[in-house]
């Protein structure tokens, strides 16, 4: 009998929608779409989401988190995203600050009671996370986090915090995670940096969740010429990410992406790229772009979105390695082995199940591959009995 993926995949997601109870609706940011009741939203954040038509399960996720004064859909024209989203066929979440929690729109990354594990912002932002993995059925072992200033220094925040939720992070322009624990510790941090030893860097890491290792990858920009945030910065980064990685050895040159680029590179025992500084002569404080024209276009220069003739949005993406097939460990394979009770805890509004779980016919080990997912679906309620 012939099986239809595509069918038992449209139904599991209509199924999943249904049973939390939530959808998304437009947002008035462009291509975003504002997604209500994600979780106690204990740091009280907006949640906009762009998922092009008709993504497939196990896709990647990205979280793009945007400066001081921004909003979610001004980061997202800016940069692009979401256009690239549609282009690579990955999912987008951008969380947006609310005016009532910072009047500049700047996420906290400096108050304790939004940088702590389970704890306000933070929280906050892994409760959209584990939303849109288990609405979308995106891939959990393919999840990113980017973002510029106070977005990239929660997305130090976030790398540190839940360690085990995102495979790579990108900070642009932003301060290692435990920079700041006040207001006038952040404007100092800022300003001129706040040096530490690399082992007490990465300790700061380490106290942060019980996660012990492995740890994200880790992209660092900075242009040279951020009177903002200072680039001291992004070696105090670099220190804590080659302390948690281990990284003794001195960098490798990288490939320029422009004349006023420069990649330090250094890669992990099985030659991948681990951690990444990229230094951008003359370029003040914001997201480097190339904004380009036709169908190549991505983003459009604003505020703190400068056009520097090289798109870091193309360049995380390829770090990100968005454009690369999954790895072992795919959702598919997951929906078949982890079974009814493994995928209910990932739906945080649907009832937990009580019925026990149905035992399968002796002819199981023997049945296709349509049968299995079939089961598997099934079993995790995603499908009509």
């Amino acid at each position: 009998m012939h099986i239809d993926i595509a069918d038992l995949v449209r139904r599991s997601h209509a199924m999943a929608r249904a049973a939390t109870g939530l959808g998304s609706a437009p947002s008035g940011d462009g291509a975003l779409r504002e997604v209500p009741g994600f979780g106690n939203d204990p740091g009280n954040l907006r949640m906009l989401e762009f998922v092009p038509e008709s993504l497939p399960p196990g896709a990647p996720l990205v979280v793009a988190l945007h400066g001081c004064t921004q909003t979610a859909g001004a980061y997202d024209r800016g940069t692009g995203w979401s256009t690239l989203a549609a282009r690579q066929r990955f999912a987008l979440l951008l969380p947006e600050q609310r005016p009532t929690n910072n009047a500049n729109r700047c996420f906290n990354w400096f108050e304790p009671a939004h940088t702590a594990r389970d704890r306000g912002e933070a929280a906050s932002i892994q409760q959209m996370v584990a939303h849109m993995v288990a609405r979308h059925r995106l891939d959990p072992k393919r999840v990113f986090v980017t973002g510029l200033s106070a977005g990239g220094a929660m997305t130090s925040v976030m790398l540190a915090t839940y360690p085990e939720s995102f495979a790579a992070g990108a900070i642009i322009a932003g301060l290692p995670y435990g920079a700041a624990q006040s207001a006038a510790e952040a404007f100092e941090a800022m300003a001129i940096g706040r040096p530490r030893p690399a082992a007490d860097w990465a300790e700061a890491v380490r106290r942060a969740s019980p996660h012990p290792g492995p740890w994200p990858r880790v992209a660092v920009w900075q242009g040279d010429a951020d009177t903002t945030v200072r680039p001291a910065n992004a070696q105090e980064i670099l220190k804590q990410w080659r302390a948690l990685h281990g990284l003794d050895a001195a960098p490798e040159t990288g490939t320029a992406l422009s004349p006023s680029h420069s990649l330090e590179v250094w890669r992990g025992p099985d030659g991948r790229a681990v951690l990444e500084h990229h230094a951008i002569t003359g370029l003040a404080h914001g997201v480097p772009i190339a904004p380009g024209q036709g169908e190549a276009a991505l983003g459009e220069a604003a505020p703190f979105i400068l056009d520097a003739d090289l798109s870091s949005t193309e360049a995380i993406a390829g770090f990100f390695g968005l454009d690369q097939p999954p790895r072992a460990g795919s959702w598919l394979e997951r929906v078949i082995t982890v079974g009814r009770d493994g995928i209910a805890h990932l739906l945080p509004h649907a009832s937990a199940p009580t019925r026990p779980a149905e035992a399968p016919p002796p002819a199981a080990a023997h049945a296709g591959p349509g049968a299995i997912i079939r089961r598997a679906l099934r079993a995790a309620g995603l499908l009509d009995r």
